[in-house]
Formats: C-alpha cells, sequence, structure tokens
C-alpha cells in the first residue's frame, strides 16, 4: 500500500514537473524575442551621467537624477543600473569578530555594526526614493569607516527635518511539485529631526520538494542497487530588523541595531532502496524526519566622537546568540508499520559578545593613522547522541534505542586584535594603505575532550593603488591571512550528505591554516558611464592547509578534519560590464565573468599531488543581460547565467571519493509598473540538478582497499516562478 501511494505521488508530481518545465522553456523564447524587438526601437538618451569626484579621482558618484528615469524601487535596483557594480558588492567572509570591515556597505558614509544585519543586507529594504546619491569608491583614504575592500559602495540618505516612508511586497513563489508558498516585506524608512531609523519585517520562502535517483555498480559495472529519493523542506524563516541613529551633535553620533531571526521547520526524505545483487530482488521502503528549530538575535551598535582637529574616535559592538536544533529519524516502512532504527540528535549553540575601539589621527592631507584594538568572546556549545536499533533501549535521549555515542562540547575562543592602519596619500594619483595586526588567541574546549592551546599571529597587509588615468586603476595587495577554525571540526557532527556516515569524529589538535596572498588588478571604466573591464590576478602559498586526515582506531576507520601540509592556489578572475550605446542601445547592460583557478596539495592518504577537497569548483563562468525600457511603464527584464567547470573537483575521504559535475544554473524576470506606481514582478529560477559520482573502498582505506561500488547520483528541485508585487506609501 505504501509503494503504491509513493509511486502514484511522483506520477503527479512528474506531471507537474513537466508542465513547470513547459514554462521555463517558453521565456528564454519571450526574452529572445523582446531583445529581437528592442533592435530596431530609437536610441533613448541616459539620464545625467554619473560625476567624479573632484577632490578625490577615484570616487564615482551617482546623484538620484540619475536613476530618475527608472523609477527604482529599492537601493538594489538603484545598484542593478551601474556598471560593473559586482566588483564593491563582494561579501566577507563570515569571519569571527568585526574585522577591517572589507567589502561591506557605508550607509551615509558609516559601518552598520552588525554581522547578519549590516549594509548588504539592507540594500533591498530601503527606498530608492530615501537616496540622496550613490559613491562607488575605488580608493583608499582614512576618513573611510571599512578598510581592505576592493571597492567600497556608499549610500547617501536625503537629509530631513522630518519625513517617513513605506515598502512593501508580497510574493507568491509556485514549485515543481505544484505547491504554492507566499511571503511578504515591509519596511518603513524615517526622520524626525536628528534621530533616524529604519524598521523592516520579512516572512519570506524557503520551500523545496528535490526528486533524485541513485544507481550503485560493483566494479565490473554490474548494477547493484538503486535508491528512489524524494526529499523536502518546508520552511518560512520570519525576520525582525531595527536600525536606529542619533546625532546628539555635529561632533557626536550613536547608532544601535537590532536583528530576530526565527525558522521553524520539518524536513522529510523517502528512499524506495531495490537491491539487484540477490534473487528474487528485494525493495524496502524508508522514511527520515527532521525536525528543526533554528533562531538567533542581534544586537550592535557604534558610537563616535569628532575632535576639533578632525580626529575620530570610534567604539563598535555586537553581542549575538543563534540556535540550531535538529533531530533525524530514520523508520523502516512495512505496510503501514513504521519501525525506528536509527536517531541523531544535534544541537549547537553559538554566542558571540564583540567590542572595536580605534583612534583616527589626521597628521596632514598625505599622512593618518588608524590604531585601537578588538577583542571577541566566541562559544559553540554542542551536543550529539545518536541511537541505532538494538537489543538494549536507552530512553527517550536515544530515541528508545540502543545508546552509540553520546557527545556533549564546548568550545570557546578569546581573541585579541591590536593594528594600526597608515593610509598615506603619495600624491594625487597614488595611495599606499599598511596594516599592521597582531593576533593573540586562546581556543579552549571541554567536554569529551578537554584542553586549552594559545595562537599568536602577526598579519601584515600593504595595499597599493594607482589612478594611470582617471578610467584606469592598478591595484596590488601583498598581506599574511590566517584562516580561522572552524568550532565544528573540534566536536562530533552530522554529516547530511551522507545516508550511509551518521556523523563524523571531531579533532582538538587542529592548527589555523595560513597564507601568503599576493593580488594585481587592473580596472579601466569606459568614458560616459559605458562599461567596466576588471581583471585579477591572484597567487596564494598556502600552510598548514586543512582537509580530512586518518584518525582510525583499530576496530574502526574513521576521519576528521585536520592539517595536511602546505599547498598553493592561483588563478585569475575577469569581469566585463558593458552598455550597448555602440549599436544604438544605452538601455541594454550586458555582463560576463570567468573565473580560472588552480589549486595543488599533497593527499595525506596517496601521498600524491592533487587538487585540494571541494565540493564547489574553483572556477566558472556567467553572463547576464538587462534591458531597461522607461518609456514603456518603466519595464525592464533580463536573465544571468553561471556555470562551474574545469576539473570536477573532488572530495576526498578516508574510504571514499566524491566528484560532483556541475551544470549550470539561471535567473530570469520580467518586470513593469503599473497605473498607480505599483511593480509588477515575474522571476524564474533554477539550480539545476544537483549530482554527485561517489566511490566507495571496503577492506581498508582509499589507499589500501578495494573499490566496493560506484554511486551515481542525481536530484532536481526544479524550477521556481514567482510573482512579486512592491509599493512605496
Amino acid at each position: 500500500m505504501v509503494l503504491f501511494r509513493l509511486n502514484q505521488i511522483r506520477v503527479e508530481r512528474m506531471q507537474s514537473i513537466e508542465n513547470n518545465k513547459i514554462l521555463v522553456k517558453l521565456l528564454p523564447l519571450a526574452i529572445a524575442a523582446a531583445i529581437f524587438s528592442t533592435l530596431a526601437t530609437p536610441r533613448m538618451v541616459l539620464g545625467q551621467e554619473p560625476a567624479v569626484n573632484e577632490e578625490e579621482s577615484s570616487t564615482v558618484v551617482y546623484q538620484a537624477e540619475f536613476f530618475e528615469q527608472y523609477q527604482p524601487f529599492s537601493v538594489n535596483d538603484m545598484l542593478a543600473r551601474i556598471p560593473g557594480i559586482n566588483l564593491a558588492r563582494g561579501r566577507g567572509d563570515n569571519r569571527r569578530g568585526l574585522g577591517a570591515g572589507g567589502n561591506q556597505v557605508l550607509i551615509n558614509g558609516r559601518r552598520v555594526a552588525g554581522k547578519g544585519n549590516e549594509g548588504n543586507a539592507q540594500l533591498s529594504r530601503i527606498p530608492a526614493n530615501e537616496v540622496e546619491y550613490i559613491e562607488i569608491i575605488r580608493g583608499t583614504s582614512g576618513d573611510l569607516d571599512v578598510r581592505g575592500g576592493n571597492q567600497i559602495i556608499n549610500v547617501v540618505l536625503q537629509q530631513a527635518q522630518s519625513s517617513q516612508s513605506y515598502a512593501y511586497e508580497v510574493n507568491t513563489d509556485h514549485y515543481h511539485d505544484g505547491k504554492y508558498q507566499p511571503g511578504a516585506k515591509i519596511s518603513v524608512t524615517g526622520q524626525n529631526r536628528k534621530l533616524n531609523y529604519f524598521l523592516s519585517a520579512e516572512l519570506e520562502p524557503r520551500y523545496e520538494f528535490r526528486d533524485g535517483f541513485e544507481r550503485a555498480f560493483d566494479v565490473n559495472g554490474t548494477l547493484s542497487n538503486t535508491v528512489d529519493r524524494d526529499e523536502g523542506r518546508d520552511s518560512w524563516p520570519v525576520t525582525l530588523q531595527a536600525n536606529l541613529g542619533y546625532e546628539f551633535s555635529q561632533q557626536n553620533t550613536a547608532n544601535i541595531n537590532f536583528q530576530w531571526n526565527d525558522n521553524e521547520y520539518d524536513s522529510y526524505a523517502d528512499r524506495i532502496l531495490t537491491d539487484f545483487s540477490v534473487t528474487p530482488t528485494t525493495s524496502t521502503v524508508e522514511r527520515d524526519t527532521i525536525p528543526t528549530e533554528q533562531s538567533s538575535w542581534e544586537i550592535g551598535g557604534d558610537y563616535m566622537h569628532v575632535f576639533g582637529n578632525g580626529n575620530r574616535w570610534k567604539t563598535l559592538f555586537i553581542v549575538n546568540d543563534a540556535d540550531n536544533n535538529s533531530v533525524r529519524s530514520r523508520f523502516q516502512v512495512d505496510g503501514t508499520t513504521l519501525e525506528r532504527d536509527l536517531y541523531l540528535s544535534n544541537v549547537e549553540r553559538t554566542r558571540e559578545r564583540i567590542i572595536r575601539s580605534s583612534y583616527i589621527a589626521n597628521f596632514s592631507q598625505a599622512h593618518s593613522v588608524e590604531s585601537g584594538i578588538e577583542r571577541a568572546q566566541t562559544t559553540l556549545d554542542t551536543s550529539l547522541q545518536l541511537g541505532l536499533l538494538g537489543s538494549t533501549s536507552a530512553g527517550e535521549r536515544f530515541g528508545g534505542l540502543t545508546a552509540i555515542t553520546d557527545s556533549t562540547g564546548t568550545v570557546e575562543e578569546l581573541r585579541s586584535e591590536y593594528f594600526a592602519i597608515h593610509n598615506w596619500q603619495l600624491n594625487d594619483r597614488m595611495s599606499l594603505e599598511s596594516t599592521m595586526l597582531f593576533e593573540d588567541s586562546t581556543i579552549s574546549q571541554s567536554g569529551t575532550s578537554n584542553r586549552s592551546r594559545s595562537f599568536t599571529f602577526f598579519r601584515p597587509r600593504f595595499d597599493y593603488r594607482f589612478d594611470l588615468t582617471s578610467s584606469v586603476q592598478f591595484r596590488a595587495t601583498v598581506e599574511k591571512d590566517v584562516q580561522q577554525l572552524s568550532f565544528r571540526d573540534f566536536t562530533a557532527g552530522v554529516d547530511s550528505m551522507d545516508d550511509e556516515q551518521n556523523a563524523f569524529e571531531g579533532n582538538a589538535d587542529l592548527r589555523q591554516q595560513q597564507l601568503w596572498r599576493y593580488e594585481a588588478n587592473f580596472e579601466y571604466r569606459f568614458p560616459q558611464d559605458a562599461g567596466v573591464l576588471n581583471s585579477n590576478f591572484f597567487f596564494e602559498d598556502l600552510e598548514d592547509v586543512i582537509d580530512n586526515v586518518d584518525v582510525s582506531t583499530a576496530t574502526q576507520i574513521l576521519s576528521a578534519r585536520g592539517n595536511v601540509g602546505d599547498g598553493e592556489r592561483y588563478g585569475v578572475r575577469l569581469d566585463g560590464s558593458l552598455r550597448l550605446s555602440f549599436i544604438n542601445q544605452p538601455q541594454v547592460l550586458v555582463t560576463a565573468g570567468l573565473n580560472l583557478e588552480e589549486s595543488t596539495l599533497v593527499d595525506p592518504f596517496l601521498n600524491i599531488d592533487r587538487e585540494r577537497s571541494i565540493r564547489g569548483g574553483g572556477s566558472s563562468y556567467s553572463f547576464g543581460f538587462r534591458h531597461d525600457i522607461p518609456t514603456f511603464r518603466n519595464m525592464n527584464y533580463g536573465i544571468n547565467y553561471r556555470r562551474e567547470f574545469y576539473k570536477e573537483f573532488k572530495v576526498y575521504d578516508i574510504d571514499k571519493t566524491e566528484q560532483y559535475p556541475k551544470i549550470g544554473s539561471y535567473f530570469g524576470w520580467v518586470e513593469i509598473q503599473g497605473n498607480t506606481g505599483v511593480i509588477y514582478r515575474f522571476e524564474a529560477r533554477d539550480s539545476r540538478d544537483r549530482c554527485r559520482l561517489r566511490t566507495r573502498y571496503a577492506g581498508g582505506t582509499i589507499a589500501t582497499g578495494y573499490i566496493e561500488e560506484i554511486e551515481d547520483s542525481c536530484s532536481d528541485a526544479g524550477p521556481v516562478l514567482a510573482l512579486k508585487i512592491r509599493g512605496t506609501f
């Protein structure tokens, strides 16, 4: 009965999938037809051209008037019209602590003190009608609130004694199994004399249904088993944010920011396992249920005082707390009977307490120095219980099954960074920014393993910039970087990527991965805002690379994350963004990108040179197309495509290897404005198939054992179609 119902559901889902595929196939045809029709339209003149700041030739300023012809909804919509904006929108690496800020977005010249609630996260919520101008800062300066970024976006909002505006969005997503999921956003931005505020609430759908199939072969190529897998997740996270700023005087300003997130959802996986190695062929049915609870909150703030001589003192702080709890139960299905044979509970709580304070002194127009200290405390509490079907029961803590693993742990890092940043404007075309940073940290672990270790690092950085002309800039960077350790690598955790591996071991002996990074960057900006070409060449000399290592016992083959030795990584990134003015279409913006990466290290299991273990792959290409038609209800449409390529990177483990063949993903949209100013937007996106080729070994490791089976699996979440309605009042 259960098998019949599962097959019936699959037939219904496949019919829905086919209908959606027809719609998705029609989307590129519609876009192509629109492109063809626009080639005959008369040339449209752009609005006010962006200006170059006379005091800082490497800063490009886009006044609000430049965007009026498009009538954008949010700051994100404004940035989408700027060629080469992707160079300034690179996100950070989610390091612990605050750091110098890197590529964070500035709001009114100030850095937003937050991790999840920083400047980038606000761009889709700030209404475009609140913006006075946008700066693309390509140079370095002691006056900037962040350091170390390639380019910096500064969004300057309008000043008024009293103002208030609302922005809203309602949307519905349609998934390939026929599911509809609504969502909504609302925000208010305003000023009341010296107080400015930004409040937002968001309910965003994160539903997914993934249909997959796996075939396993023995070493002779004979089919041994198959797995027909359906996976689903019904997530609907709620996010509330508040950003408040107050100007006590021209010399004293303060900001405080809040964020709260809650996401409680259920996941499931249905599997039909068919064994072809026995006669007659047998089939079993399994079902996983994975209820998950995620919640987090964050409070951040900053204060700045400007002295009479122009020097500044600023302090930032962040306090946050995040919980992530999940319980996986696997059941064997026999008709209407469910028998639990696996119970896996994983509880994680992460807390951060950060304060960063510095003093910025301007010794002359050419020299400024920022010196200060950052102090951070990060704590991870984990608890993992694994129960399997056996002869005894260990109670509800293990789901009524036999206890196999009971691991608890706490990892805490106390870290101090002492830094000095010297900015030297060599002349009106060249600058050199030098950073000297000393890091002192102590990592303590308690629970299943108890130990404490201390580390000290010196991390210099040099950033040289030369404006050969107002259009051509050369950038060179040399820096020593120390990658922060992942706390999850210290303690036992869950392997959600492998049905046959329930959990993995922790490693309390990890050392930080270190590297010297060398970069050279050339950027050319076409006249009259016609486009941007950028090339970046990089080389990284790696030390103590972290990958999988052997931690086997006398009775069990095990692996964990560990240091495998030294390595290298090098490559080139090419980006281009061009308006098609030369064919009389300045409102058409075409983008393209190419990333090539090569990396090597010595494998700890096979003792051979190989590429590093990553699931993503280091090389990719992308292209995009955008066409604005301001004269026709401010219509715009476009498509973006991205695909990874160039060697299917492997993940090496002690008893298996995994390859992840890549298939490109796309995102397309059509947007039009109604008579009342309301914006209607249709989107289609598809991450395409997710495939994996896994080779399992038995009788030892990948170096000493033999190939047991080769698993070839693919799954597809299908296209997602979305309708969004936006407006302001």
